[in-house]
């Protein structure tokens, strides 16, 4: 058996997009920082997101069937620690950014790379987690910037490629 410790170092060497993954709905307000977002499939367009058992934003999230995950900007470090703290109110946390709404009515974070915008369709229960497995509703991209990677448990900034020219 692996002991979790080992697990976690070997796990700080696998760089992962940063992401503030929201919430509302008739349960409530959620907001939590994530790194465990991955895209499914394509048809239907589908990701899934892994958030811990013991959260209160897991419960909120099941209540509401919706969640929106907001892919962060290499400037918006702050807002992931505000969204990963213990200890910020939800209403401190959302304060901290603007929003607005697409489809399902989960804040979508103005600024962030992408917003992706989900109904849940699915969940399961692996060990301490809930893998949400969500189809995407609505999308706003804003190409172009900076990126956002949790790699060796820091945060790191990544330039996009350059464009290619055309001729």
């Amino acid at each position: 058996m692996i002991d979790k410790a080992t697990y976690r170092e070997a796990m700080s060497g696998l760089g992962a997009a940063v992401s503030v993954v929201t919430s509302a709905g008739k349960a409530g307000l959620a907001g939590c920082t994530v790194s465990a977002v991955c895209s499914v499939t394509n048809e239907p367009p589908t990701l899934l997101v892994c958030i811990n058992r013991a959260s209160k934003n897991n419960a909120v999230i099941r209540a509401n069937g919706n969640l929106c995950v907001n892919v962060l900007a290499g400037d918006q470090r702050d807002i992931a620690l505000q969204f990963a703290s213990k200890t910020a109110s939800m209403e401190s946390r959302f304060a901290a950014a603007e929003w607005e709404q697409l489809e399902t009515g989960a804040p979508a974070l103005l600024g962030s790379i992408a917003a992706l915008d989900c109904e849940v369709m699915a969940m399961n229960e692996v060990g301490t987690h809930t893998v949400f497995y969500c189809e995407i509703k609505a999308v706003r991209n804003s190409n172009g910037r900076e990126g956002l990677i949790y790699f060796g448990r820091d945060f790191h900034r990544l330039r996009p490629a350059a464009q290619a020219v055309h001729a």
